[in-house]
């Protein structure tokens, strides 16, 4: 039996290394990796391959920049044109970008099973390019793996027939326990960045919605200053971000306590993220990782897909230009939520979906 995977993100990588490991335990499975390009930076992309023992792609497609239609319509072409070659029994693809959806949207056309990791989230904010991506990804694919309980409900409301929704847990969880002690034993990033366990915060930002806008991003500089004043505040900046900020001539009126670094690999954001006192992203992975490190959370933005989080405290909003993000910060340090709850499963819910790929295939 063949699978096809479709990858081209960061988050992708971090999935993929534990469910292509779980596809190459099963007997007579082959995989036909396929990564898009779409995050191109080394430290985006070179290095979670080389860190995480992901299988060399068995084809880049190099396809990055422009708009979203240029970049799906590119990407659509020539993953069916992999399709019609290799002939997969099915094809797999994970999350909710522009590659994800050029996966979803090329095997059904071509008669080819589409299974979609990480179904059935929503935010409900059709503004965001990756609320549409979920969307018509999990109403075009024929077998659905919804990590969490709220996932699956989601999918019913839309009318997506029970058969084709398997609730596995999270892939993610299972990355962060497979490589959680490799992080602990082999990253030097605490030495290397000079920071104490728990004395400092860990922040992310990306999402075109708060970067793009210059009116977001000082409102993102000036919460975080606040912060800085106790609790200095890393920053590693996404490409995007960086771009942005030199763009909008900001760089210089970044508060004395934010400290600004490049993108760093996956063992290292594991251990940044675990000796953290509090981290605040726009990451939808980033919110459940904290949640797997026993991190207080603030996501900055105004919805969150994994809304699972917010009832017991393990994560709050604070929404841009709205809400005072060192306000949100200081409930979160202030808060004792119970880390003991189960929500994504028990760390193998890579194993589940192999196995179910190669039952739904055969």
């Amino acid at each position: 039996m063949k699978v096809l995977s479709v990858i081209g993100a960061r988050p992708q990588f971090v999935k993929a290394a534990v469910v292509s490991g779980a596809l190459r335990r099963q007997k007579g499975v082959e995989e036909f990796l396929v990564h898009t390009g779409q995050h191109f930076d080394e430290n985006m992309s070179r290095v979670f391959f080389d860190e995480m023992g992901i299988p060399e792609p068995s084809e880049n497609l190099s396809i990055s920049g422009g708009g979203h239609g240029s970049m799906t319509g590119k990407m659509l072409i020539s993953i069916e044109e992999l399709i019609i070659q290799q002939e997969p029994d099915c094809v797999l693809v994970y999350g909710d970008t522009n590659s994800t959806l050029a996966g979803a949207l090329a095997a059904p056309k071509l008669n080819v099973p589409c299974a979609h990791v990480e179904a059935g989230l929503r935010s409900d904010n059709r503004a965001m390019p990756e609320e549409i991506n979920r969307i018509l990804t999990d109403h075009a694919c024929d077998l659905l793996f919804a990590p969490t309980d709220d996932a699956v409900r989601r999918l019913k409301l839309e009318g997506i027939p029970h058969e084709k929704v398997i609730r596995t847990g999270d892939v993610m969880l299972d990355a962060a326990l497979l490589y959680g002690e490799k992080a602990k034993s082999e990253s030097v990033v605490l030495d290397r960045l000079e920071l104490k366990e728990k004395k400092y915060a860990l922040c992310t930002l990306h999402r075109a919605e708060n970067v793009d806008s210059r009116e977001v991003v000082e409102w993102l500089i000036s919460g975080l200053g606040e912060i800085a004043r106790d609790l200095p505040v890393l920053l590693p900046l996404h490409p995007r971000t960086r771009a942005r900020l030199k763009e909008f001539e900001l760089f210089e009126t970044l508060p004395q306590g934010i400290r600004t670094v490049d993108p760093v690999g996956y063992l290292d954001i594991l251990r940044l993220e675990s000796s953290a006192a509090l981290i605040l992203t726009d990451s939808g992975g980033m919110q459940k990782e904290a949640f797997f490190q026993k991190v207080p959370c603030v996501t900055l933005r105004s919805e969150t897909e994994w809304t699972e989080l917010l009832p017991g405290g393990h994560n709050r909003l604070a929404c841009p230009l709205t809400d005072s993000i060192s306000g949100k910060a200081a409930e979160a340090l202030a808060a004792a939520p119970d880390w003991t709850i189960d929500l994504y499963g028990n760390g193998r819910s890579s194993e589940l979906i192999a196995s179910s790929v190669l039952k739904f295939a055969k």
